[in-house]
């Protein structure tokens, strides 16, 4: 699939084409070479390289019936639909003259039945015209797709995409159990905070990550809430070439004068002291909850999370609580170049979202040489979540009246292939997670930006252009921030784990996807 259609992959404009890497050998035909043969491979060129109807007789019914024979070997479904019948070989067909009906009772795969008898082996297709004069024109403000992924997608393959993405469907009422725990504690919380200290009285509670965006898959287990603090005026300075991370001062005479006891020696806001005074408040909280079992989680090393696991009978539930800073001023130089959506949601949409305020998360940067926990991160989590529940390019787009696209599909399914490998390889997927797949899935509605690019009908060719785009993504160990462009989320040092899931993907994409069909 990688050879075949790489070296056409559109990007966005003014963009250059990627170099082809290495084609790796498969062991079975892979989605990509299926879809070819169902609609416009082997079966259109042996309809253009068939010799024309012979003239009745008994040598014309002899050809008849080897074509056909030939036909059903080559020309069969993978389902086993529209198998090709061979005509009568005795004699009396032939004296009767309608070797001629026989030999046209072949399906035409563009009628919904089979494929016509491919061609012998070792002669050339006839009839086959130039590349170039067999790709459509492409409307302006569309990307071309790939010349082998613009065929028909095969049926058998889109079937069994659409049964995976049926199991990893949450249940209705999982969802509601689930979800009512997690604003019950939360809620509660949230109360308790804001009475505890005065210094996060403003707090807001906002709703992030899959689950909120609607592309949580398997179970309802894992909850992102961040807790929303307004800050009028910040300085930001950046701490690296990155443009992610910063140091924050509180500019002259702030309203918020209970930042200060927050401020480290330097004078910068202090992200370790932030998290442990909030910590501290939730752990008293957390006691006061009698009616579900609430512990808090040993705090991970550079996390800006504060974990909280919930007690429930089917599952436990993990909730990460995420302090966020608001801060009602532009964004930074570094995101000047990001948001590129206008050819998918339009200017105005991407004027709208950079007038929106700036979040900064408490996150330590692991390129600083002696960690001061006096780091922050940018985070667009809430740009994320606008832009995957409003991700059509037409309003209506998976609307219940408007029609249905298969963009959340894509992103499940490769997101479940990359939960599935880490879970097989830890070590060597470590450094890897669902925000690297999430940005390529960014990336690629962009690339592709019109709503019939990922028509709910073509999930199987949709999925491999997607997945396609992340592959030679880490090919280059090259995928840029989607709001940061400077900033690489796939870094040269860790271009051994790129070369490793590429080779993990390439297999499975080789193989028809076995991890998909194993039980966990």
């Amino acid at each position: 699939m990688c050879g075949a259609w790489r070296r056409n992959l559109p990007y966005a404009r003014g963009g250059n084409p990627p170099s082809a890497g290495p084609r790796s050998p498969s062991r079975g035909r892979g989605e990509a070479a299926e879809a070819m043969d169902g609609a416009g491979g082997r079966g259109e060129r042996g309809r253009r390289g068939a010799p024309p109807a012979a003239s009745r007789g008994r040598g014309a019914a002899r050809g008849a019936a080897r074509s056909s024979v030939r036909g059903r070997g080559a020309g069969g479904s993978p389902d086993g639909a529209g198998t090709l019948r061979a005509p009568r070989r005795d004699a009396s067909t032939a004296r009767r003259g309608r070797p001629a009906r026989r030999a046209s009772a072949v399906r035409d795969p563009a009628a919904g039945g089979g494929e016509a008898p491919a061609a012998p082996r070792g002669r050339a297709p006839a009839g086959r015209a130039p590349a170039a004069q067999r790709r459509a024109e492409v409307p302006d403000g569309a990307v071309a797709a790939p010349a082998a992924i613009r065929r028909a997608p095969s049926a058998a393959g889109a079937l069994r995409l659409r049964e995976v993405l049926s199991r990893l469907t949450l249940g209705r009422q999982d969802v509601s159990e689930a979800s009512g725990l997690v604003n019950q504690v939360v809620s509660q919380l949230i109360q308790g905070i804001r009475s505890k200290d005065g210094s996060f009285d403003s707090i807001e509670r906002l709703g992030a990550g899959s689950y909120y965006e609607h592309v949580k898959i398997s179970e309802p287990n894992e909850f992102d809430i961040m807790l929303v603090m307004p800050v009028t005026r910040l300085q930001l300075d950046e701490c690296d070439d990155t443009g992610a991370y910063y140091y924050l001062t509180p500019k002259r005479n702030p309203k918020e004068k209970h930042l200060f006891k927050f401020l480290d020696e330097d004078g910068k806001l202090s992200a370790l002291k932030m998290l442990q005074a909030l910590r501290q408040i939730i752990k008293q909280e957390v006691k006061n909850i009698t009616n579900v079992e609430v512990t808090v989680k040993r705090k991970k090393p550079g996390s800006p999370a504060i974990t909280l696991q919930i007690k429930n009978p089917s599952a436990e539930i993990s909730v990460d609580i995420i302090l966020t800073l608001e801060v009602q001023q532009s964004w930074p130089p570094s995101t000047q170049d990001g948001l590129k959506i206008e050819p998918w949601l339009g200017r105005k949409v991407r004027q709208e979202f950079r007038n929106k305020s700036l979040y900064l998360v408490a996150k330590q940067n692991k390129k600083e040489k002696v960690p001061r926990g006096n780091t922050w991160r940018l985070s667009f989590s809430h740009i994320e979540k606008a832009m995957m529940n409003n991700h059509g390019s037409s309003k209506t787009c998976c609307e219940s009246d408007g029609p249905k696209c298969c963009r959340k599909g894509c992103l499940k399914l490769l997101k479940y292939l990359l939960e599935q490998l880490k879970m097989k390889h830890p070590k060597q997927l470590e450094t890897f997670c669902s925000y690297h797949v999430k940005t390529a899935f960014f990336h690629s509605c962009v690339m592709w930006p019109n709503d019939t690019d990922w028509h709910l009908g073509d999930l199987d060719h949709c999925f491999q252009k997607y997945l396609g785009y992340f592959l030679d993504c880490l090919q280059k160990s090259q995928l840029p921030h989607f709001f940061i462009p400077q900033y690489n989320l796939l870094s040269v040092e860790d271009k051994a784990s790129s070369a490793f899931l590429s080779r993990q993907i390439k297999h499975q994409l080789n193989n028809r996807f076995p991890i998909f069909h194993e039980i966990p």
